[in-house]
C-alpha cells in the first residue's frame, strides 16, 4: 500500500499544469519573443508533460478578432498585430526603405521559383543581377543561401526566409499571390518590348534609370 502512495506522489511531481495554465505560459513566450517560436522550443520552456501544440489551438481560438493575434510563420508561431490594425502602427513603427526595381524582381523570382539560383534568376530576368542586389536582400534577411545543385560546379541556391514571410503575413510561399496580381504589381514588366533587343543591362544601369518602387517596403 506504501508503495502504491509514494508512485502516486512521483506521478504527480510530473504531472502537467492545467490547459488553462499551459495557455498562459505559451502566451507569455510568445509576448516577450522578438521572433516566432517553435512548438518543440515551446515545450522545452515550459513543464514536463505540456501540450504547447494543444495550448496553441486554445491561444489561437482566444485571440481571434482581437487586436492582436496568434499566427503560424512557416513551422513557429508568433503574436502579430491584426492584419486590418496594421496602418494603426505605421506612424510608430515603420521606417520605409524602397528597393530599388532590380531588387524586388530578384526577390519576387526567388520567392516563386525558390530554390533558384543566380544564373536562373539572370535568365528569367534578362539582364544580370549584380553581387550588392543579393547582398542586400540577405542583408534584409529576406532571402538565405539554400541547397546546392547537384550540376556541374555545384551551384548554390536561393530561397526566402522566414523573416520575409512574418513581414508579409504569409504562413508560406504558397499564399504568395497569383501571376495575374504580380504582373498587375509591376513585377514582370522588365523585359523589352516586342522587337526590341536587350541591351548589355545591369542592375545598376537600371537603378538609375528605372526609379524605385513602392510595393516591397521595410
Amino acid at each position: 500500500m506504501n508503495e502504491q502512495v509514494t508512485d502516486l506522489q512521483e506521478e504527480s511531481l510530473f504531472e502537467a499544469p492545467p490547459m488553462g495554465e499551459q495557455e498562459r505560459m505559451v502566451e507569455a513566450i510568445l509576448f516577450a519573443s522578438s521572433e516566432p517560436v517553435s512548438v518543440a522550443e515551446l515545450e522545452s520552456r515550459m513543464p514536463h508533460g505540456c501540450d504547447a501544440r494543444e495550448a496553441l489551438i486554445h491561444l489561437v481560438k482566444r485571440y481571434e478578432g482581437r487586436g492582436v493575434q496568434v499566427v503560424k510563420v512557416g513551422d513557429a508561431w508568433a503574436i502579430r498585430t491584426a492584419h486590418d490594425l496594421g496602418h494603426l502602427m505605421q506612424k510608430e513603427t515603420v521606417e520605409t526603405r524602397k528597393l530599388s526595381r532590380a531588387a524586388i524582381e530578384t526577390l519576387a523570382i526567388i520567392a516563386y521559383h525558390q530554390p533558384v539560383t543566380r544564373a536562373e534568376i539572370e535568365e528569367i530576368r534578362g539582364v544580370s543581377v549584380s553581387r550588392g542586389t543579393i547582398d542586400q536582400l540577405i542583408e534584409m534577411e529576406w532571402i538565405r543561401f539554400g541547397r546546392r545543385r547537384m550540376t556541374p560546379g555545384r551551384p548554390v541556391t536561393f530561397v526566402v526566409t522566414p523573416h520575409f514571410l512574418d513581414h508579409f503575413g504569409l504562413e508560406s510561399a504558397r499564399d504568395l499571390p497569383g501571376l495575374k496580381e504580380l504582373r498587375a504589381a509591376g513585377l514582370l514588366e522588365s523585359r523589352p518590348p516586342p522587337g526590341m533587343m536587350p541591351g548589355p543591362d545591369s542592375d545598376e544601369e537600371e537603378e538609375a534609370t528605372a526609379g524605385q518602387s513602392e510595393l516591397f517596403e521595410d
